[in-house]
């Protein structure tokens, strides 16, 4: 191999590992982000309530539930979500695992 082509390599391998260090550093923060406090997603936030993104989305224009933008993905705090869930008259632990969401009931016509 030449050197050319084995600096290449190089560096294609050090541009991975930095790629994925800064995936870690991501999912660092989102354990211990906020006050040493759990952050939800998105995701995370429909099956915990049992509604689609948008419904999420929602809450958000109406100031209903606070989040926060880090790196353009937005995340909810996990204690704000359960002050949240109370005022709903839900009581649930959302720093626990996020249950799986309820099916939804049909209305009969």
């Amino acid at each position: 191999m030449d050197n050319f082509r084995l600096e290449e390599m190089f560096k294609a391998i050090l541009d991975k590992l930095e790629s994925i260090d800064g995936k870690i550093v991501v999912k660092k923060q989102r354990v211990h982000p906020l006050d040493g406090d759990a952050l939800l997603d998105n995701q995370d936030m429909c099956q915990l309530f049992g509604v689609t993104k948008r419904t999420i989305a929602r809450y958000r224009q109406k100031k209903l539930v606070s989040y926060y933008m880090i790196d353009g993905r937005t995340y909810y705090k996990a204690s704000e979500v359960q002050t949240f869930l109370k005022k709903k008259g839900k009581d649930a632990a959302p720093s626990a695992s996020v249950p799986a969401p309820t099916p939804e009931k049909s209305n009969p016509k």
